[in-house]
């Protein structure tokens, strides 16, 4: 693909309808909200297509789109403004088919730093190189993360209710 088609408007558009759904998902898996995740999601291709960034493959865009959504999803959780309100609910619903709502909703209850590496794993498919390249931290970390994940996650999908 030509670097000059990367950058029209035509391309931009068709690659936030490719990738909308997945940038949804990871920005509900790291806020733990509908109402956040859509705001994130919003930010997320304004950037996106306000950007004067040269992209230089499609991999390159995804890996941007997904290391500015979890940035943006860190940013929800510092604003002033969050930490000044209190949730209206204790409850989050997700709407997800029956057989995985309440896996995707123990994934919601992980620490925030296992959220966004079990999410690209297992909902989006990526290898552990991948998910290290896009979050800019290193493999091993990456399995290690992984692996205290589905660690929280078999106890927590066991009915307990403290983490190990």
């Amino acid at each position: 693909m030509e670097k000059s088609l990367l950058q029209t408007k035509e391309f931009k558009h068709f690659m936030v309808e490719k990738y909308f759904n997945m940038i949804y998902k990871l920005a509900l898996s790291q806020t733990g909200e509908k109402e956040h995740a859509e705001d994130v999601t919003s930010d997320v291709f304004l950037k996106f297509i306000s950007t004067d960034k040269k992209f230089e493959t499609e991999e390159h865009i995804k890996a941007w789109l997904i290391r500015v959504t979890i940035n943006c999803s860190k940013g929800i959780f510092s604003n002033s403004w969050f930490k000044k309100t209190v949730p209206l609910e204790d409850n989050i619903t997700v709407d997800m088919p029956d057989n995985e709502s309440e896996v995707y909703e123990a994934v919601l209850s992980l620490p925030h730093k296992y959220r966004a590496v079990i999410h690209l794993f297992y909902y989006e498919e990526l290898s552990v190189a991948q998910i290290a390249k896009y979050m800019k931290i290193n493999e091993s970390t990456v399995r290690s993360q992984l692996h205290r994940g589905r660690e929280m996650l078999k106890i927590k999908l066991k009915g307990e209710d403290e983490y190990v």
